[in-house]
């Protein structure tokens, strides 16, 4: 059964005819926003349902370059701006090498975009939900989806409860999915896959009085390499610090209290991290979240689209959520403008709108599956710009995602190169002080794809 069939064995709802609108969005954060904008811009109807009232809390707070264009494009640059840290790039720490390392975005490939910001979750959101409503979106807070009937061609039936206790129905021509985590097409549809390759939870919350880190560029965002993980630590304005852990299993296997123990637990596991948050006051409750990665089966069909975290989501380690979330609404939203005149048309931009998202996850998710290998951390630690090799990390740390083939051999020798000193890594080579150093065998590590 195809996955349109089997969402549409989901419940039409009785009563008063539903709605009729172009495009139906579920989901009023980043994705569904900007691509609900867009769509409103070119003179769809749109409408656009969110399940909580913003402003609501949300993880993610740090954006990249790649999102400034986006931001042009729906004319909010100068609104991010005032309400965002400036983010210079970002600083890696690691106790294990005694060292840190800064990537500033200034020195990747693309020059376009060499800075961006860190942002309360809250403010950001609510004014790119704002900011569609302005563009002429119709727009519905606290009102969560209950049910989705796709129909193909001939419109999709969507109901949902509103704050009132009382439901509503809309049929739409074209469907929209950036519920984010609640992936709501992907669960009815059964197609929801863990990711084999990163099995991990989250365990974060806000602080007063975190201490900078020394040496490294104001505004970056940081990440203290961890045993079992690592940690973030993002500036944000009012002088707060979004701090989390994000770990394996065997990290939150050692909890024996709270979520709020376990995350200062790990803290304090890390002498750089410890020094830092030494005065730190709690100011927030702490929140965790499991099953960190996975990717639905499909992304679109007949009338119909998953953008940003409803489709796939990635461990948080490079900040590259609201770019790519943001990014594939774009995408998107173009795609369905054009199928709402031509489906016929539209049928290889659809195909083409999923290739292109799941290549630049698949970019992403190279460096991300790889982070808590010791070679990969090797090289992060001493990066070399042989092949400008940095100079394209950088670029990908950006969310330079969709680069030519020109960009993209730096990438090509990072590649190579990490699997060459796997090889060295497995014979009992370790890249140290900037070169190669014999170093005691010990349990042979996993095999490098």
């Amino acid at each position: 059964m195809p996955p349109e069939a089997a969402a549409a064995t989901m419940p039409s709802p009785a009563g008063a005819p539903p709605s009729p609108c172009d495009v139906l969005v579920i989901g009023g954060g980043p994705a569904g926003s900007t691509a609900a904008a867009l769509l409103a811009a070119r003179g769809r109807r749109v409408v656009l349902l969110e399940k909580d009232a913003h402003p609501r809390f949300h993880i993610g707070e740090s954006l990249l370059p790649l999102n400034l264009r986006i931001f042009e494009k729906l004319g909010v640059a100068e609104e991010v701006r005032a309400i965002g840290v400036h983010k210079p790039g970002a600083s890696f720490i690691s106790d294990e090498h005694g060292s840190k390392v800064s990537f500033l975005f200034i020195n990747g490939l693309n020059k376009d975009y060499t800075h961006s910001y860190q942002v309360k979750r809250a403010d950001f959101d609510a004014l790119l939900f704002r900011h569609a409503a302005a563009r002429g979106a119709e727009t519905h807070e606290n009102t969560r989806v209950l049910s989705v009937a796709l129909g193909g061609r001939q419109g999709h039936c969507i109901t949902a409860r509103g704050a009132d206790g009382r439901t509503r129905a809309w049929q739409a021509r074209f469907v929209i999915d950036a519920s984010g985590r609640d992936t709501v097409l992907a669960q009815a549809m059964g197609g929801k896959q863990r990711d084999p390759h990163n099995n991990s939870a989250a365990v974060f919350g806000h602080f007063h009085g975190v201490a900078p880190c020394e040496d490294c560029p104001e505004g970056n965002i940081t990440i203290h390499l961890l045993d079992d993980g690592w940690c973030w630590m993002i500036p944000l304005p009012g002088g707060v610090t979004s701090v989390g852990v994000v770990g394996t299993p065997a990290l939150f296997k050692r909890r024996q209290g709270s979520f709020e123990q376990l995350l200062m637990q790990e803290l304090d596991r890390s002498p750089s991290a410890r020094a830092r948050m030494r005065e730190a006051e709690l100011i927030s409750p702490v929140t965790t979240t499991g099953n960190y990665s996975y990717r639905a089966k499909v992304m679109q069909g007949e009338g119909w689209l998953m953008a940003g975290d409803a489709f796939a989501f990635l461990d948080p380690v490079f900040s590259s959520g609201v770019m790519l979330a943001m990014a594939s609404a774009e995408l998107g939203a173009e795609a369905a403008d054009i199928w709402l005149d031509d489906p016929a048309r539209a049928a290889p931009l659809l195909r083409a709108f999923e290739g292109k998202v799941r290549r630049a996850i698949d970019a992403m998710s190279w460096l991300v599956y790889r982070i808590n290998r010791p070679v990969l951390r090797d090289m992060f630690m001493q990066p070399s710009n042989r092949f400008r090799m940095r100079d394209g990390l950088v670029s990908l740390l950006a969310g330079d995602v969709h680069a030519d083939t020109s960009r993209q051999l730096p990438v090509i020798a990072f590649k190579t190169t990490y699997r060459i000193l796997s090889l060295l890594h497995r014979m009992g080579w370790h890249l140290r002080d900037g070169g190669l150093r014999r170093m005691p065998r010990g349990p042979a590590p996993a095999a490098a794809e």
